[in-house]
């Protein structure tokens, strides 16, 4: 009683995984044929369920289960052991990148670190996870634990393919400006006030900067020219880049950081001038060798995405959907000739409060039409003009800040740059209509789902993230509002959903064809360019950005294929059960887990798993 008492204070005081649940409407898993149905008090007989959706009363005895066994561990076993103990280590060994899904909160006051010590412990720390993990014998666990089981499984592997595989800390010179340029980035992209604390890590961050930069020379003995070669065309102006950037944000600072960051910024200036010395003068003794291979990237497939398709089927898979998508464009086309095109707002004042009001008009949307519950809790999705401190450094990584399981209460922030026709290709189409950007980042996109998954019961799942569920969800979510109607008053928006669905075809086979070496990076910048079409900008950071770091690119197509796939059938075994809002409210708060392991844990299905089992390279 004591315990039970004492988790209810805790669930109290963090009220979100609470909101989380109340709003969320869904068949209850945990009671089914595949759960937990013996020790979950829901199942009972006097619990009241009402079509099969949990009331109220349920939920709060789901989240006081889940929290009488640990505040934020839910079962203490050695399955949450290992995973408290991993993702704690993952906080502080996972390197920085420019996506903007995998990022996590760190440790206080960390900076990255990659000299050889620290490479050599990390690989010996994973090869320790798998030591644990295959110590552990969940064959006769109910199937959502056994996904818990298969998603650390996942999470462990996606770090070992990391450090052997994709090697970006020994083969890409471009992996250290992510880990020092990057890094100063991240810390500015959470708005202000800039605290102390938060100070004292932007100058430790530059200060670490030559250091990082010297043992990336010493670490990179099989360096990728093309990397490199993308490495130098961000270092060509980087000192007065930096500077810029570190004047706007002085005066935003605490004292002490401001007496400090002027000879941080310096010696950061200087380790990456002597870095862009050091490339340019190893430039011609480089491998031309970018892609990772048929091992390594069916690898990837198996063990860390769980996708149950070879590289040929997924190249057929983007080839049917640019057929498609072409074909639904030019229906669209053909239907509104001689429609004006959309005009672009008078300033960014105009773009940032439009995209306030459509915001809000697609989450009264999607709960008017039943569409996905849009809990009260969940905070906006919203655009502010880019700040001058963030200016000249952008494209060093997404411009924007999702928050984080720890500030879900705080408003969702991705910066704009005032609406121009020379913007790229999908800035192009937010400053003519905002909706076609909020659906897919924003709500019920990334932003949405991630705050859901972030409040989900279960830590294993609010930690691990996936890009293939991440991704699908934020492009399917562009389609199925396509379909639902919520672009009808617009046909050129319309047409620029269709357009984005012919994009996302074509990086699958970019995506492929760079891993396996049939593409260089420059033949997929090509190719996206003449193909989508889009800017030469935003093809060739397309490019670049998939051939260090193959399997994102499919993320998209592939997962929004599996995803309309997992409707199907669920629709076809519920029958006129089926509840289109409940299939979603599930889909939405496990988005972060693989769609593979959902279609298990939601269906009873595991021929996907099986087929995964069977991959060889």
């Amino acid at each position: 009683m004591k315990r039970v008492t004492s988790a209810a204070k805790a669930a109290h005081e963090d009220a979100a995984p609470i909101a989380a649940l109340k709003a969320l409407r869904h068949p209850n898993p945990l009671c089914g044929p595949n759960s937990l149905r013996e020790q979950n008090p829901l199942c009972h007989p006097n619990v009241k369920m009402k079509n099969k959706r949990l009331h109220w009363t349920g939920v709060v005895l789901v989240t006081i289960l889940y929290a009488s066994l640990g505040a934020n561990w839910a079962r203490a076993d050695e399955l949450d052991d290992l995973a408290r103990d991993f993702w704690a280590w993952r906080a502080a060994e996972m390197p920085v990148s420019t996506d903007d899904i995998p990022r996590l909160e760190r440790p206080a006051g960390w900076v990255p670190d990659w000299s050889a010590t620290a490479v050599a412990s990390y690989r010996r720390q994973v090869g320790e996870f798998e030591k644990r993990r295959a110590a552990v014998d969940a064959s006769k666990w109910p199937v959502p634990r056994q996904v818990d089981y298969r998603l650390m499984g996942s999470a462990i592997a996606r770090a070992r393919w990391e450090l052997d595989d994709l090697a970006a800390w020994k083969k890409n010179p471009n992996f250290y400006l992510d880990q020092t340029l990057g890094a100063y980035f991240h810390l500015l992209l959470v708005p202000p006030p800039f605290g102390a604390a938060r100070g004292a890590n932007i100058v430790a961050t530059l200060k670490a900067v030559p250091k990082i930069l010297a043992d990336g020379r010493a670490n990179l003995t099989e360096p990728v020219r093309p990397f490199a070669e993308l490495a130098l065309d961000q270092l060509g102006d980087v000192r007065p880049r930096l500077l810029a950037s570190v004047r706007a944000l002085k005066p935003l600072l605490d004292a002490e950081s401001q007496k400090q960051i002027d000879a941080a910024a310096d010696a950061a200036a200087q380790g990456l001038e002597s870095y862009r010395q050091w490339l340019a003068g190893k430039l011609d003794s480089m491998s031309p060798q970018s892609a990772i291979g048929a091992a390594g990237y069916i690898y990837f497939l198996k063990n860390v995405a769980l996708l149950p398709y070879s590289p040929e089927q997924l190249l057929e898979i983007g080839r049917q959907e640019w057929a498609r998508s072409v074909s639904f464009q030019t229906y669209e086309e053909h239907n509104h000739l001689g429609d004006a095109e959309l005009p672009l707002p008078a300033s960014i004042d105009e773009e940032i409060a439009r995209e306030r009001r459509d915001e809000e008009a697609v989450r009264k949307y999607l709960a008017e039409k039943r569409i996905l519950s849009v809990p009260s809790w969940v905070q906006h999705y919203t655009w502010r003009a880019m700040p001058d401190y963030l200016k000249p450094l952008e494209g060093v990584a997404e411009a924007d800040d999702f928050t984080s399981p720890s500030r879900l209460k705080e408003d969702c922030v991705r910066y704009m740059d005032p609406p121009s026709a020379g913007l790229g290709y999908f800035a192009l189409a937010d400053a003519k209509d905002p909706r076609t950007g909020i659906v897919h980042e924003g709500v019920p996109g990334h932003y949405f789902q991630l705050s859901l998954s972030w409040a989900h019961p279960d830590a294993i799942r609010r930690h691990y993230y996936d890009s293939g569920a991440n991704e699908g969800i934020g492009f399917y979510a562009e389609e199925m509002l396509l379909e639902a109607g919520l672009f009808d008053n617009s046909p050129r928006s319309r047409e620029i959903i269709d357009n984005m669905m012919r994009l996302r075809a074509l990086r699958v086979e970019v995506d492929v064809k760079l891993a396996l070496g049939e593409f260089t990076i420059a033949q997929g910048a090509e190719y996206l360019q003449k193909t989508v079409p889009m800017d030469p900008q935003t093809a060739h950071a397309e490019a670049k950005f998939f051939a260090s770091s193959p399997g994102q690119a499919i993320s998209y197509q592939i997962g929004k294929t599996q995803i309309m796939r997992f409707l199907a059938e669920a629709r076809r075994q519920q029958g006129e059960k089926f509840d289109l809002q409940a299939f979603h409210d599930f889909l939405w708060m496990n988005g972060n887990v693989p769609i593979a392991l959902q279609r298990w844990e939601y269906l009873g299905l595991k021929d996907d798993l099986e087929t995964v089992e069977k991959m060889k390279p």
